[in-house]
C-alpha cells in the first residue's frame, strides 16, 4: 500500500508503528463491525500524519488555512495534530472522503453522535498492540470487539480520569463528548 511506505519515511520509527498497529485494529473493528476496512485503514494510516511536525508548524498551517484553534489547543497544543492531520490528508495525500477525514480530526476529543467509523479509529488508537500505559487494558481491548460504544464510553471516562488527575488541560469537546455518551447509555439502562 502507498500510503503506508509514505508513512513510513514520513514518521519516526516508533510512530510509525503506533500508525501500523491503529491501522491494524481497525482495520479489525472493521470487519467485526461491519464498516469499510479500507476507510479503516486509510484513517488508521494516516491519523498521526502531522505527529511529527513541530507546533510551530502546525499552529503556522492552521493559521494559513483558516483552522480554528480552540482555547484548549492553544493549551495543549498536542491535540491539534488531529485537525492538522484531517487537513494534510486531503490536501498532501489526496483524500477526500469525508467520513476519513472526520474520523481523523476527531481522533483525539471524539465528538457527541460519531459515526461508526470516528469510532473505531477513536478505540483502535487506544487499544492497539503497542500501547500499555493505559488503564484497564486488557478488559478494553476485550470489550472493543463485543461492544463499541461501552468501549469507547469506558476509554473516555478514563481518558477523563487520567486528564484530571494529571492536572492536564481538558478539552471541551472531549467532556461534551464524554456527557453525550453517558447521557445516550443511561437511556439504554446503564448505569
Amino acid at each position: 500500500m502507498q500510503l503506508r511506505r509514505l508513512m513510513e519515511k514520513e514518521l519516526e520509527p516508533k510512530r510509525y508503528q503506533h500508525t501500523l498497529g491503529v491501522a491494524y485494529t481497525a482495520a479489525a473493528l472493521a470487519m467485526r463491525y461491519n464498516a469499510d476496512m479500507d476507510k479503516a485503514l486509510i484513517a488508521g494510516l494516516l491519523h498521526d500524519c502531522a505527529k511529527n511536525l513541530s507546533v510551530e508548524k502546525q499552529f503556522r498551517i492552521c493559521g494559513r488555512h483558516s483552522i480554528a484553534v480552540s482555547a484548549a489547543e492553544q493549551k495543549n497544543p498536542a491535540l491539534l495534530h488531529a485537525k492538522v492531520g484531517s487537513f494534510l490528508a486531503w490536501h498532501r495525500y489526496g483524500i477526500e472522503d469525508r467520513e476519513i477525514l472526520d474520523a481523523i480530526s476527531w481522533h483525539t476529543t471524539g465528538r457527541p453522535e460519531m459515526r461508526l467509523l470516528d469510532k473505531i479509529l477513536y478505540v483502535a488508537d487506544y487499544i492497539e498492540p503497542a500501547r500499555n500505559q493505559a488503564p484497564n487494558l486488557p478488559q478494553t481491548r476485550k470489550l472493543a470487539f463485543e461492544d463499541l460504544d461501552e468501549c469507547l464510553f469506558l476509554i473516555l471516562r478514563d481518558t477523563l480520569a487520567y486528564l484530571s488527575a494529571s492536572k492536564t488541560e481538558i478539552d471541551p469537546m472531549t467532556q461534551q463528548t464524554y456527557d453525550y455518551y453517558r447521557a445516550e447509555r443511561e437511556k439504554g439502562g446503564r448505569q
